[in-house]
């Protein structure tokens, strides 16, 4: 979370892109339409959870299945264990779930035309003087964070993944519109995949 918070920070704007994405070949022709499905999100942040799980809900309600947020289904204490989780999503009827987990969050230094075209980069004869003085870079220089996310759709009737996929965002404005961001771009991939529609659609 620490890396997040500080991909928070950086003001530019953000676009989620899947990098990868799987269905197993496996799975039988599934639809999750009016069927309840849980929205789960692995971080260590509570107040993030839960309204990245909300926004993950309501994704997935506005496309045919019933939404919920995990929180509201399994209590704090008892989400970590596996079994007492499984106890309780099985006690609420969930049919699916879709988790999102931070998987790598990455910062480098990006360079812009104004290094190069400024400064004593500009001419040969300013820079070779000054070269002999310094290895650093000359100019202004930004942190660029890349984080990337892997979401898994499961069916909790087989207990089998039914769809993977991976994303990449660089550069996200603030934690919890990344999140809510994220949210519709992989509902709208499910809905592709035909696991997010209602059969009326």
């Amino acid at each position: 979370m620490a890396v997040m918070a500080a991909a928070a920070a950086v003001a530019h704007g953000a676009a989620n892109t899947f990098i990868t994405t799987w269905k197993s070949p496996d799975a039988e022709p599934i639809s999750f339409g009016g069927k309840r499905v849980a929205a789960l999100v692995i971080v260590d942040d509570d107040d993030l959870r839960m309204s990245a799980e909300e926004a993950l809900a309501r994704e997935i309600t506005a496309r045919g299945p019933r939404g919920v947020a995990a929180y509201r289904l399994i209590p704090r204490e008892e989400l970590t264990d596996k079994n007492k989780a499984r106890v309780w999503f099985e006690k609420a009827g969930v049919d699916g779930i879709v988790i999102l987990r931070l998987v790598a969050a990455e910062t480098e230094k990006v360079y812009s035309s104004v290094v190069w075209t400024s400064g004593y980069y500009a001419n040969v004869w300013d820079y070779y003087g000054y070269g002999w003085t310094t290895t650093s870079p000359i100019g202004t220089a930004r942190d660029e964070t890349t984080v990337t996310v892997e979401t898994l759709l499961y069916d909790l009737g087989s207990a089998h993944l039914i769809w993977a996929g991976v994303s990449r965002t660089t550069d996200p404005k603030d934690v919890g519109s990344f999140m809510k961001e994220l949210a519709v771009d992989v509902v709208k991939e499910l809905d592709r995949e035909g696991l997010a529609r209602t059969a009326a659609r």
